[in-house]
């Protein structure tokens, strides 16, 4: 399917792997322009060759930290013309209120919640002198089923989740629509690697995560990809309509009433 996006710059955080870099897949594919943000220099010029290189669109790297100050800023000074801002970079820790010290909070909130509402913050007021501009934030659908052992996951997601909404409530006025996705368990290399350890330590054979996925809806995680799809229409025309909503996917697994 043609979403018409040819041509349009696109800004993603976390965008070197993971559910990041298949929505850079995603879009480059649709002939969009990347800016690609992560931490790790290395790897982002490992995902800019293989992006360039399979579809020929222009990627622009920025190696930092968004915990920190005044990168939201930095960013938006040097990349004055986003049309679609994509807002993935975040790691919330695992683990109770009792487990999760205030370093560590504070930590996964400087993160991925200011760092997304800062980010908003600044592309948002570029995005409205143009009257035009969608703004992506990729949450987690532990915000909508908390669980008291992901008390980080939770309140940093509900907390976006809120603002997403809110924000996207009134954006319309401005030319510009907000919308969330709420991803439930994706199979990342950051999950087949937690789910190989743990095969490894409880079944002695790391060979066999695969079985930690039966309690999944459709006994499987979600793939990438199928993430990257949602988000490559939402950021497009064809979605001009939506704004001030979060979609979910996760198999159904908020409506069973746990995440287990």
């Amino acid at each position: 399917m043609d979403l018409k996006l040819k041509g349009r710059s696109t800004l993603i955080t976390g965008g070197s792997k993971g559910i990041g870099f298949a929505i850079a897949r995603f879009l480059a594919a649709e002939g969009c322009n990347l800016r690609l943000v992560a931490r790790s220099e290395a790897d982002l010029a490992s995902a800019r060759e293989r992006l360039k290189k399979e579809y020929g669109v222009q990627v622009d790297t920025y190696a930092m930290d968004l915990a920190q100050r005044g990168r939201a800023q930095v960013l938006a000074s040097k990349c004055p013309d986003v049309d679609i801002l994509v807002n993935n970079a975040g790691s919330t820790p695992r683990g109770t209120l009792l487990e999760i010290d205030e370093d560590r909070f504070r930590a996964a909130f400087d993160l991925k919640v200011f760092g997304y509402i800062n980010l908003c913050r600044e592309f948002y007021r570029q995005m409205k002198a143009r009257r035009k501009g969608v703004i992506v934030n990729i949450l987690g659908n532990g915000g909508e089923a908390p669980d008291a052992g992901y008390i980080a996951g939770a309140a940093c997601n509900a907390s976006l989740m809120a603002f997403t909404r809110a924000l996207g409530g009134q954006s319309d006025k401005d030319g510009v629509r907000v919308v969330g996705v709420n991803p439930g368990p994706v199979a990342t290399e950051r999950l087949v690697g937690l789910m190989k350890t743990e095969a490894k330590r409880k079944l002695g054979d790391e060979s066999r995560w695969q079985e930690f996925s039966k309690g999944f809806p459709f006994g499987r995680a979600a793939t990438v990809d199928e993430i990257a799809a949602t988000v490559a229409l939402l950021a497009s025309d064809l979605s001009s309509y939506t704004t001030g909503t979060v979609v979910t996917i996760d198999g159904g697994m908020v409506n069973r009433g746990s995440l287990i």
